[in-house]
């Protein structure tokens, strides 16, 4: 598999981001190794706190939540996905598969020998993110879900889904940070949109975030569509602690939170909340207020 790897001088001049890179090298499935990237902050015997991105972001999302969970004594560990941030680019979209995605993420977080993880997902870091928890149900503590969802295709998605989709295939230069700014409340300045550039000096880098779109489970026959209905059938059993923090300002999962609520056991009694003045990327918008309330649902339900 040939991949691609973003030079670090792309990343030399980030604004708020000066986290040290960690690597892993994992399993391509191909016989080869890809390089993934992550973050890891805080006590290194804190509480891990596992931070997943989704399309077309990558680490660089969750700079403003690190210093909270931080300053609170947690770990924290934000991987970048293959294709994404400061992770190896495969060059053929054609190997870009959700089922490889999913078996990628799984090689590294084995690797990183963690347990009692409290998950935050969004967007594909939900679909991928949920799938670790489905696989691995003994080593994660909690979850936190916002704007996401674990979609089988038996439902048909949302038109703004099918817009986006759509979009990403037919632009002709894949505008990475346009797409953040443009789906956040808040005006980006244009240092941080350039921090959402940087992963991508060149078209030919943006393969991982072309293909995500086509990826999405939205018919019955996807060919992940039965693995994510497997993997429902573990979150419906699932009685540990499940907070939902959706934003109000977000057309593409607006609802999914209810039917997370009413589908896993774990969410029953939580103190589910709205971001306010948030858009499909909140935690652009309001990243130290969500990471304030995942404070406070996890001291409210201690491992």
């Amino acid at each position: 598999m040939h991949a691609l790897r973003t030079p670090d001088s792309c990343f030399d001049t980030l604004s708020g981001y000066s986290y040290k890179p960690h690597y892993l090298m994992i399993d391509d499935t191909e016989g080869g190794q890809l390089r993934l990237h992550y973050v890891d902050e805080g006590a290194p015997d804190g509480d891990v706190i596992l931070l997943m991105h989704g399309e077309p972001s990558w680490s660089y999302l969750y700079r403003t939540m690190i210093p909270v969970f931080v300053d609170a004594g947690y770990r924290v560990i934000a991987p970048d996905l293959i294709g994404f941030g400061r992770s190896d680019k495969p060059a053929d979209r054609k190997d870009y598969t959700y089922a490889r995605h999913v078996a990628w993420m799984l090689d590294a977080f084995d690797q990183l020998l963690i347990s009692d993880v409290t998950l935050f997902c969004q967007d594909w870091g939900g679909l991928i993110g949920l799938r670790l928890v489905a696989a691995r149900p003994d080593r994660f503590a909690r979850v936190v879900a916002g704007n996401t969802f674990l979609p089988t295709g038996d439902q048909k998605p949302s038109e703004a889904f099918f817009k986006w989709q759509d979009f990403s295939q037919t632009v002709p230069e894949f505008p990475a940070g346009g797409i953040i700014k443009g789906a956040t409340v808040s005006d980006l300045s244009e240092d941080v949109v350039a921090g959402y550039n940087a992963p991508y000096p060149e078209e030919r880098y943006k393969e991982g975030a072309r293909q995500f779109p086509l990826l999405v489970p939205s018919s019955p026959d996807n060919p992940e569509s039965q693995a994510n209905r497997d993997a429902w059938e573990v979150l419906k059993a699932w009685d540990k602690p499940f907070l939902t923090t959706f934003s109000d300002q977000d057309p593409i999962t607006r609802g999914g939170d209810r039917i997370l609520q009413k589908l896993i056991p774990g969410a029953a009694g939580q103190d589910h909340v709205t971001i306010q003045n948030g858009g499909h990327f909140l935690q652009e918008d309001q990243g130290p207020e969500i990471a304030n309330v995942m404070i406070r649902f996890m001291q409210k339900n201690p491992i």
